[in-house]
């Protein structure tokens, strides 16, 4: 992976500020940086490992973790999210493991240049004093270290799309998830809306399609039923709101079993290109939090990244034969 700017500088007051550009898409360099899956492979200096505690990116969720330093000395983390804007920035307070202790504040920013990505990460102490303390503690050759080992995780990412699923609550009613696939944007977009190809992929891998419906226009319907391998059904329906062939479909979706049936989402599914391959990204918006933590308290994380596998998989079939 290559990086084609790496600067490091001490502020003129309270503030430690690098500067990495990676040869990776903003998206995923954002993807790599807020998705678990990826920060647990990457996140700390060389030699250093992690234990991750409890981690929910969005704003005013927590990430308690453990540093396992190379030497065997354990560091206790706590980050507070403050601010996400999904791409574009990450702003966050650090403390050693306590919240009314602040040890300082970090800012990511996420900026496109050209086809790659400047990240601008600013740290901000609370005197010129601490800011000195880190310094003198190893922080600036331990935040270089950081960004080298970023680097390898995008370049493993790159090569591997089923590692690209990232799962984000930007707001209390929000679940968005991203993927990227090795199709052109066409392909994801049939095999997305036609029913003889949902049928093939939609749902986890022990359950089975029993109705794949989809009336494909704006107010058309559609229906699909899943069953689980101990007989339990799950019908999903909706109805399509708006289609633009082949970047934006929304429709909403209803888990049609009481007490849920009167429970209306409404999803957002955007297909975008990035070099021949295909960046999806599924917004759910639920009628209140209630109803968004009670669709991840499901296990639809897990059943996404299935779903998404099976899909890719779908869509290696559909290239051979085209």
């Amino acid at each position: 992976m290559s990086q084609e700017l790496n600067e490091v500088a001490i502020g003129q007051d309270q503030e430690i500020v690098f500067t990495r550009v990676f040869n990776a898409p903003r998206q995923l360099v954002f993807e790599a940086w807020s998705n678990p899956q990826h920060l647990i492979h990457w996140w700390g200096p060389k030699g250093f490992t992690n234990t991750f505690h409890h981690i929910e990116v969005r704003a005013g969720g927590q990430w308690r973790f453990t540093m396992h330093g190379p030497d065997g000395t354990d560091y206790p983390n706590l980050v507070v999210f403050d601010e996400i804007f999904p791409h574009e920035r990450i702003a966050y307070t650090h403390s050693p493991g306590e919240e009314n202790d602040p040890d300082f504040q970090v800012e990511a920013k996420f900026e496109d240049q050209g086809e790659n990505t400047r990240l601008t990460l600013t740290m901000r102490f609370a005197s010129t004093e601490a800011r000195n303390n880190k310094v003198e503690f190893g922080v600036l050759e331990g935040g270089a270290q950081t960004l080298d080992r970023l680097g390898d995780a995008l370049a493993q990412i790159t090569t591997n799309p089923s590692t690209t699923f990232a799962l984000a609550l930007p707001s209390d009613r929000e679940i968005v998830m991203t993927r990227l696939f090795n199709a052109p944007r066409e392909l994801v977009f049939e095999a997305w809306t036609n029913p003889e190809h949902v049928a093939k992929w939609w749902g986890g891998c022990a359950q089975t399609v029993l109705v794949c419906e989809s009336d494909l226009r704006v107010g058309g319907q559609w229906r699909t039923v899943l069953q689980e391998p101990g007989g339990a059904v799950h019908p999903f329906k909706g109805v399509f709101q708006e289609i633009a062939s082949p970047e934006l479909l929304v429709h909403t979706m209803i888990y049609d079993v009481e007490p849920y049936s009167n429970i209306v989402a409404v999803v957002t599914v955007t297909f975008r290109e990035e070099d021949g391959k295909t960046r999806m990204i599924e917004r759910i918006q639920h009628e209140s939090v209630e109803a968004r933590n009670g669709h991840l308290a499901s296990g639809m994380e897990w059943g996404a990244v299935e779903t998404l596998n099976r899909l890719e998989v779908v869509l290696e079939e559909m290239s051979r034969e085209q």
